[in-house]
């Protein structure tokens, strides 16, 4: 196939390995390269080119390639005159920036100076071998095609580029099996990633165990047999506090989240440093639109916020607490028109489990604990499905994205 130069391995390229595991790079240096010329390898033309000022972003699903190296040269997605389009499964070059990717799909191009390059040998015509050369070409070429020195049509005819070689022919079976054990080593990657992640979240957050105990079991399994009554908010645990009003501009920025109402952020709208009044963990706002949220720590609020004073009860009873809260408070009611106060918070009744005519903060507790840990284990089992897609898309995506970190490490 071509002109043939046998070069035993990377020494003479001097080029430093990448971030690949010790056994892909072993064997990147002692296969046998070899030189080609690109236009006995491949079938070079330019490509058709339609004018960005023509298309509409967005208007099809055709990508539309220009000479960018983000998103594997890929600037929209366009529908247009079907003539203009270039078949995919091919190696495309942007003329003017010498970025070399792998194109899956058929494709537009921004411009005809780009080109493609069409591999000769039909049965090794794969993603995978295609993404090795594609590394090959940009390491054997990079540090000669400049903006100031594109590569053309008329140049690329006299280069040459090494490829691994077996026997006087290049060894697509190497570049396949590479390929292969670079996504495997990549997934590794994630997935030990992803472990230790979720590892030192859990064991930061003391959310390690996810095992439901008997007294958790046992709560779930009653929870329909439990006994509810209605309790007055005040009665419970005395007067809510109103917020006082600061007005943006009065901000001084430091440590102390400020609560006003609102979902985004859980309602934190600024961190401040002003001397205000300072709520206390383990209690529970109430804004001006009904909407309950437990605060695990030191806060202060404006005067669209009334704070429900919690804080001697158990971390999950005062949970369990702000969800009564909410479901009481948070029903439509509470608007811009008619806001929520602390008054309405001395007002509201909200239904709980008892015991003995009173509240079972112990039950309330147990059951917020046993919700907790099944969360936590769907979240687990979430980011293992995750991994999966992952796995999915290293193999289906036509992205060059995943041999990326490679190209560090193939040397001409």
């Amino acid at each position: 196939m071509g002109s043939f130069e046998s070069s035993k391995k990377s020494e003479q390229r001097g080029r430093p390995p990448g971030k690949i595991n010790a056994s892909l790079n072993k064997k990147l240096q002692n296969i046998e390269w070899g030189e080609y010329r690109l236009i006995d390898v491949f079938t070079v033309r330019n490509t058709k080119n339609i004018l960005s000022r023509d298309i509409v972003e967005n208007s099809g699903n055709t990508p539309y390639l220009c000479a960018s190296a983000e998103n594997n040269a890929i600037s929209t997605y366009i529908s247009y005159d079907e003539s203009y389009k270039d078949k995919g499964n091919c190696l495309f070059i942007g003329g003017k920036t010498f970025v070399v990717t792998y194109q899956k799909q058929d494709f537009y191009s921004n411009d005809s100076h780009n080109l493609i390059l069409d591999l000769k040998n039909e049965k090794s015509k794969t993603k995978s071998s295609q993404l090795f050369m594609a590394t090959c070409i940009i390491k054997s070429l990079g540090g000669k095609y400049t903006w100031g020195n594109s590569i053309s049509y008329s140049k690329i005819q006299k280069d040459k580029v090494y490829f691994p070689t077996k026997k006087g022919e290049i060894d697509f079976a190497f570049m396949e099996k590479f390929i292969a054990e670079l996504e495997d080593q990549r997934i590794a990657e994630l997935e030990d990633q992803r472990i230790a992640e979720l590892e030192a979240y859990l064991s930061v957050t003391g959310l390690k165990d996810t095992l439901l105990s008997c007294e958790e079991e046992q709560a779930l399994r009653e929870y329909s047999n439990l006994e509810w009554h209605t309790f007055n908010l005040e009665a419970l645990f005395g007067k809510s506090t109103r917020g006082k009003r600061l007005k943006s501009a009065d901000r001084v920025k430091g440590n102390l989240p400020f609560v006003t109402a609102g979902e985004a952020n859980e309602g934190i709208s600024d961190y401040i440093g002003n001397d205000v009044e300072i709520f206390s963990k383990n209690t529970t706002t109430i804004d001006m639109f009904g909407s309950a949220k437990y605060r695990n720590y030191n806060y202060g609020g404006d005067d669209h916020i009334a704070v429900v004073h919690t804080e001697k009860l158990p971390k999950f009873a005062a949970i369990f607490i702000t969800t009564a809260i909410h479901k009481s408070s948070y029903t439509g009611k509470f608007n811009y028109s008619r806001n929520f106060y602390a008054k309405d918070a001395d007002e509201l009744n909200i239904l709980l489990p008892t015991t003995n005519n009173k509240p079972n903060f112990e039950i309330m507790e147990t059951l917020i604990s046993a919700i907790q840990k099944i969360v936590i284990k769907n979240v687990v089992l979430y980011t293992d499905r995750k991994i999966q897609a992952t796995k999915t898309a290293v193999s289906a995506s036509n992205s060059i994205d995943s041999c990326n970190f490679k190209r560090k490490s193939l040397v001409k």
